[in-house]
């Protein structure tokens, strides 16, 4: 077999540049860390470990999102928690304004107070984000969502909530469940003082006045209204006896006794159908009370109806009558907000545990990420050695064979 020498020392260059395009390659490889620089390098871990890039982007832009929502949600919990520190304020200002030492210019005062107090929970209802999101919009509103008229307020957001997913919770409260929907009376049915049917009508003309009264039987409710009637003999002494009737809702409206000549004696419980109150003082002769189904209100009509009533106070019956009622509905409202806030709370716990699982996903994901590309160093650096020896090798033996030459030999 015959071998040219500028054969062999071709085939030689061209195996010596190759091991150093080799070794370039895994330097180049080992200096960045990765044994995927380009996709020709490994098709399906470069697929992979894009695939694990985007996923993680993804997560990124996830958590950011939810950042922004938790910040919202915490500010409205706050702003609820300032709520219901201002309501408190306001009910020990309901329970002092029926202070019987108090004139009725020490009452105008505490209503004056107390309508300051009412203006700052509406700015607490339309309170806004960092982003000028309201808190309290629902599911979407204009600018403003609470606005103040003279008919009332209107709530001009989309009531409800938006659903919490496995990546977010919603950024806003539902302002129509925590400021409109507040119940009447004592939440089941409203207790009220009546008009005199004594020619001439007009208001009770007697000391009566009652509690908001509370619910014995729910089974045994009707739903229905009913009229008390005070019955006053003109005999001495004076016997008073009530009636009790009932008037149904729906048609067809018809009118039919419950209760008929009770005797009646102050501070007494007057029970029937389910229900229960308590009626002090000393009623006329034609004096009502009027009984009705709670209704649903919002929350700062209900407390303009209290302040009125205390500015306008007149008889102690009547204030005691209608600071019952409004104490009773503050705590409704109070009740409300609390929940509301427990809500909150709940919320932004669940953004923590949302903020660990994505955390967890980010981790999962850079791993899949680094077994897609990165270099196994230890692995790189005993190879790349290897070739190095094996490079070396080639360069000393190729500088002996090629002084080898028959011309050396000749003289």
């Amino acid at each position: 077999m015959r071998l040219a020498t500028a054969n062999t020392y071709d085939n030689t260059l061209a195996n010596m540049t190759n091991r150093q395009a080799g070794l370039a390659e895994l330097q180049e490889k080992l200096s960045a860390g990765k044994k995927v620089v380009r996709p020709s390098d490994d098709p399906t871990g470069a697929a992979q470990a894009e695939r694990a890039m985007t996923r993680s982007a993804r997560v990124d832009v996830e958590v950011r999102a939810l950042n922004l929502q938790r910040n919202s949600v915490a500010m409205a919990e706050g702003t609820l928690g300032n709520s219901l520190d201002l309501l408190q304020t306001m009910r020990q200002l309901m329970v002092s304004a029926g202070d019987a030492a108090y004139n009725p210019s020490d009452r105008t005062s505490i209503a004056q107070e107390m309508a300051g107090l009412r203006d700052q929970l509406f700015t607490y209802a339309n309170k806004k984000d960092t982003n000028g999101i309201p808190l309290f919009s629902g599911l979407g509103s204009a600018p403003q969502p609470f606005v103040d008229v003279p008919a009332g307020v209107v709530y001009n957001g989309i009531p409800g909530s938006r659903a919490s997913t496995a990546v977010s919770i919603p950024g806003t409260m539902d302002g129509q469940a925590v400021w409109m929907n507040v119940p009447t009376g004592n939440g089941v049915f409203n207790l009220n003082l009546g008009t005199n049917i004594v020619p001439p009508l007009g208001p009770n003309k007697g000391q009566l006045w009652t509690d908001v009264g509370q619910v014995l039987d729910p089974s045994a409710l009707t739903g229905n209204n009913y009229t008390v009637t005070f019955n006053v003999t003109a005999t001495i002494p004076p016997v008073t006896t009530y009636d009790v009737s009932m008037t149904t809702v729906l048609p067809p409206i018809t009118t039919t006794p419950v209760l008929t000549a009770q005797p009646y004696t102050d501070g007494q419980d007057i029970a029937f159908d389910g229900l229960t109150f308590v009626a002090r003082g000393v009623p006329a002769n034609g004096d009502t009370l009027t009984i009705t189904p709670s209704t649903r209100d919002d929350f700062f009509a209900l407390l303009d109806q209290a302040i009125t009533a205390i500015k306008g106070a007149g008889n102690g019956h009547q204030l005691a009558q209608d600071l019952s009622l409004a104490l009773a509905q503050i705590d409704s409202g109070m009740e409300r907000v609390q929940s509301a806030r427990s809500q909150a709370g709940e919320l932004l716990k669940r953004a923590d545990i949302i903020e660990g699982t994505q955390e967890e996903k980010s981790i999962q994901l850079a791993a899949d990420r680094s077994r897609a590309e990165d270099m196994d160093m230890i692995k790189g650096i005993s190879e790349f050695q290897n070739q190095q020896t094996g490079y070396d090798a080639a360069l000393k033996t190729y500088a002996q064979i090629q002084r080898l030459s028959l011309f050396n030999y000749l003289g």
